[in-house]
């Protein structure tokens, strides 16, 4: 698997805009979750081992003891929790990212070049009434 390359954010010569900053937290939110994914893949296949289902040649000297089986379950339990817990905080960060994009206006959705919005054209006059 490959890494993603980040720019040099101490070069003078590489100014980070609103909108690069913003894609570069979506970039490590988007690594970190990459990261939870491999956990999560972990867990399942400690699960898979214990229960002897995770390689069809590999066939254990003794069937797990129900403590083994529940000593497993526990610490996976504990995983999984912290993983959701992550996986919150990131969703939340993500979150503040988008809403930041959406609301400022110096950083424009379409890459227009950080120049804020044009105003939207006004509303049509009303029908005139008739007496």
């Amino acid at each position: 698997m490959s890494q993603v390359s980040l720019p040099d954010f101490t070069a003078p010569e590489n100014p980070v805009t609103p909108e690069d900053g913003a894609a570069l937290i979506l970039t490590s939110v988007a690594m970190e979750e990459m990261g939870l994914a491999h956990i999560l893949n972990a867990e399942g296949e400690k699960i898979q081992w214990i229960l002897g289902t995770l390689n069809a040649s590999v066939v254990p000297a003794t069937s797990p003891s129900v403590e083994d089986v529940l000593a497993i379950n526990e610490s996976v339990r504990d995983t999984l929790e912290a993983v959701v817990a992550k996986n919150l905080i990131l969703y939340l960060k993500a979150g503040r990212v988008l809403r930041f994009l959406e609301s400022d206006p110096t950083v424009a959705s379409d890459s227009g070049g950080g120049k804020p919005p044009a105003a939207p054209a006004p509303a049509p006059a009303p029908a005139p009434q008739q007496p």
